[in-house]
């Protein structure tokens, strides 16, 4: 597998000039744990994560160190530390330079470099611009696609799985983090809604597509208000059957 067939396509950006408040809050909100920074060309720039949140005056965790550390530390570093954890802007808190892959990188390099450099998420590149994003959840729900005994896919899945695709990107409902998988005709939809109606429409504008047979339904609800979480009825009930067998 190679990192455009899991990678999250609809990715949300920040610019270095988006503040503090704003970034945190669109995280939150789309229960992300990281952003790309781009700027006003759409070139990557930089990336926030949570853990630039960890040590931020606001709450009261900026660093507290003994004046005799302190002078070991140097200026240079507490001055670094200082607008890290004072900074307003995205651009003060954001790693710059981030690790990024093609659309055509294996899975394999791609886990070996979130490996190696200790980051959790990866964004794609083609020609300079910025295409998607591989983070540790796109993985996981990778495996998860194993785990639905969906055989290798054909040469007309493919074809589905771009119709369905460009479908479903075009639309202002669609789901947030969309993956389509499509073997043997058979389409799996996974991805985040924040409203209840786009279920329904994605799953007719999947059918609508020639070649289809079957569509499984694996998205989930998340209340942007209340953080409320809601697996699909399929998933609950394959769960369920699972606990009662268990």
């Amino acid at each position: 597998m190679r990192a455009h067939q899991i990678m999250s396509r609809n990715v949300i950006t920040v610019k270095a000039d988006t503040s503090i408040l704003e970034a945190a809050t669109m995280m939150v909100d789309h229960h992300i744990s990281g952003l790309p920074v781009v700027d006003a060309c759409g070139k990557l720039v930089g990336i926030v994560s949570e853990s630039d949140f960890l040590r931020r005056s606001e709450i009261g965790t900026q660093r507290h160190r003994p004046r005799w550390l302190q002078f070991l530390v140097g200026p240079g570093r507490a001055a670094d530390e200082f607008v890290h954890e004072r900074g307003r802007r995205v651009g003060a808190v954001m790693s710059i330079d981030p690790v990024t892959v093609t659309e055509d990188t294996p899975l394999q390099d791609l886990v070996g470099l979130m490996e190696k450099k200790q980051i959790k998420r990866v964004p794609v590149m083609r020609n300079g611009q910025l295409v998607g994003i591989v983070t540790r959840t796109d993985l996981l729900r990778a495996v998860a696609a194993i785990a639905h005994e969906i055989p290798d896919p054909t040469a007309d899945d493919q074809h589905i799985h771009d119709r369905i695709l460009r479908a479903l990107e075009a639309a202002d409902w669609c789901p947030l983090r969309l993956q389509v998988s499509v073997r043997h005709g058979v389409v799996h939809l996974q991805g985040i809604l924040t409203d209840e109606r786009a279920r329904q429409a994605a799953i007719v504008a999947a059918k609508n597509v020639s070649g289809v047979k079957e569509v499984h339904d694996h998205l989930c609800f998340v209340d942007t208000y209340s953080g409320f979480y809601l697996e699909s009825a399929e998933d609950e009930a394959a769960m369920a059957a699972k606990q009662t067998a268990e």
